[in-house]
């Protein structure tokens, strides 16, 4: 008997650490993305400081506020600093809930692999389905949001040059949209190598513009507000009752600080990911909450009284004008220069972070055209965004994100094996605060910001854009993708697999059928069906 076990072979002999090609991550990295059964195929070039700097850099935390400032001075200085500060915070609620899934399971489609882990057996494959879209199209939405910012900051400068005697036309502003989005496309693909290392460079540059700006406003205006403007004055420049306008400024920072989940999505090139996808979260949100309130506090501070003069700017960005006033034409130009190269750098990140989300999803074979994008250069990765969706990306991020995290609370909660990072008993609490917090952050995003009666052209479409993506989805889900869709397939290897994994994939219930009543023998037998 001894000698018949002795004769078999040695679970040495699949090590663990097999599941990754040499070279491209550690043996823990390794263990823990194939106990989500997938194989380690992207290098780990990325470390918590560049995770957390991927994620601050879509953020663009000063850029992103002036492109912003439409929804947040209608209702006034209390708008901008509370409506921030509040918001701010429900984000960070938000971003705990989220933290505790990328520890216990990170992996670059965590959004859409959480939600089928821990749905319900009816309802896992479409809810992994819809979310795995939703997120996907959010983030190629992001990123075209951003470009579109990085046109109309681009082209406020031409417009402070000639004192506000031209005026960009829809024509010009749409050919410099398309040439950042197509720049940003060639960059992010041969410049795969180095993406990591230069986000510290993106994290300095942002740094440098904040410090920049809350030094030189204050001194260059001469006449600034008192504390009773900047924390205490109303205002309402829309026509809804002044409390709405108060909550649709809230939708600045919920715009703002809308990447933390890149983090995730670098999951599978993050170096000790268990620890750095969830600090980056944390470390993004936090770092943009407190500096964003200082740099709101600033912009209160020196910004004109007359806040319809600023908000109906002929240069046509109140942040131009508010540089304009504090610091002269040269000022102005100046700081809006690098307040769009900045930008243009958020496009650059988030579009690292579409492409990764994008080839994951197609790794599962979800996408159309998964055959084009499932394919890894040793160099690059093809990135994705190939669409101008001009859609909110708020909607499609929140309900990708808040899916998976109600999934875990009701139907997952005995399935979850928390990480390293971990919010213990609060973690409940959170998670559902961060679902309520999510549902109305959907709705807020596709409210008409100037008031209940908008025209044709001040009407939200948001509503129509994001309903037709999640419709679409799930047509196509219930009409052909059901018939081949199961959720997140395994890649690792069987030769590569310990017995240690083999167990794992049974404990986790991927994408094998009737795992739980199988032994080990019948699984390696539906694990080889799935490879054919």
């Amino acid at each position: 008997m001894s000698s018949q076990h002795d004769s078999s072979p040695k679970p040495e002999a699949r090590r663990v650490s097999d599941a990754a090609a040499p070279g491209l991550a550690s043996d823990e990295d390794a263990a823990v993305l194939a106990k989500l059964g997938y194989k380690q195929e992207l290098k780990r070039n990325f470390t918590m400081i560049e995770v957390f700097g991927i994620a601050f850099s879509i953020m663009g935390l000063l850029p992103s506020i002036a492109s912003t400032l439409s929804y947040s001075i209608p209702a006034g200085p209390v708008g901008m600093v509370w409506g921030w500060f509040l918001a701010s915070g429900f984000i960070f609620i938000v971003g705990l809930a989220m933290a505790d899934l990328g520890s216990a399971m990170p992996t670059s489609g965590g959004l859409y692999w959480w939600t089928h882990f821990f749905a319900s057996p009816a309802t896992r494959n479409p809810l992994c389905f819809l979310v795995g879209y939703s997120n996907t199209l959010g983030l190629v939405g992001g990123l075209c949001s951003i470009d579109y910012g990085f046109s109309l900051q681009l082209l406020s400068v031409v417009v402070i040059a000639n004192d506000g005697n031209y005026t960009p036309t829809n024509g010009a502003i749409y050919g410099v949209f398309l040439a950042c989005v197509f720049c940003h496309a060639v960059l992010a693909s041969v410049m795969s190598k180095i993406m990591g290392k230069l986000q510290t460079v993106f994290v300095i540059m942002n740094f440098i513009l904040i410090t920049a700006t809350i030094i030189a406003l204050p001194i260059g205006k001469h006449q600034r507000n008192d504390a009773h403007f900047i924390f205490a004055t109303t205002e309402n420049l829309t026509t809804w009752p002044t409390g709405w306008a108060f909550m649709l400024s809230w939708l600045s920072p919920i715009w703002t600080i809308g990447a933390f989940d890149s983090c995730v999505h670098m999951s599978e090139e993050a170096a000790n990911a268990t620890k750095a996808v969830p600090y980056g979260i944390i470390m993004s949100i936090g770092s943009c909450w407190l500096f964003g309130f200082i740099i709101v506090i600033v912009l209160a501070a020196c910004i004109n009284p007359d806040l319809s003069a600023v908000t109906g700017s002929a240069f046509g960005q109140p942040m131009a004008q508010i540089y304009y006033d504090a610091l002269g034409k040269r000022g102005a130009i100046g700081f809006m220069s690098l307040l769009f190269i900045v930008q243009s750098l958020m496009g650059l990140s988030i579009l690292v972070a579409a492409s990764r989300q994008t080839w994951a999803f197609s790794r599962d074979g979800a996408l159309p055209f998964s055959s084009f994008f499932r394919p890894i250069s040793q160099n690059l990765i093809a990135p994705a965004a190939a669409q101008a969706l001009f859609s909110l990306a708020v909607a499609g991020n929140n309900l990708a994100w808040g899916i998976p995290i109600l999934c875990r609370v009701v139907w997952g909660q005995r399935k979850f094996k928390p990480g390293p990072f971990h919010t213990g008993r609060m973690s409940i609490p959170i998670a559902w605060t961060a679902i309520v917090f999510l549902v109305f952050g959907i709705i807020l995003s596709m409210i008409p910001v100037g008031g209940p009666d908008p025209t044709p052209q001040t009407m939200n479409y948001t509503v129509v854009i994001n309903s037709a993506v999640w419709g679409g989805a799930m047509v196509y889900y219930y009409i052909d993708a059901r018939k081949w869709f199961k959720g997140p397939k395994i890649t690792v290897d069987l030769d590569e697999l310990s017995e240690e994994q083999t167990q794992a994939l049974k404990d986790e219930g991927l994408q094998i059928d009737g795992l739980e009543e199988k032994t080990e023998g019948e699984i390696v037998t539906d694990v080889i069906r799935e490879k054919q």
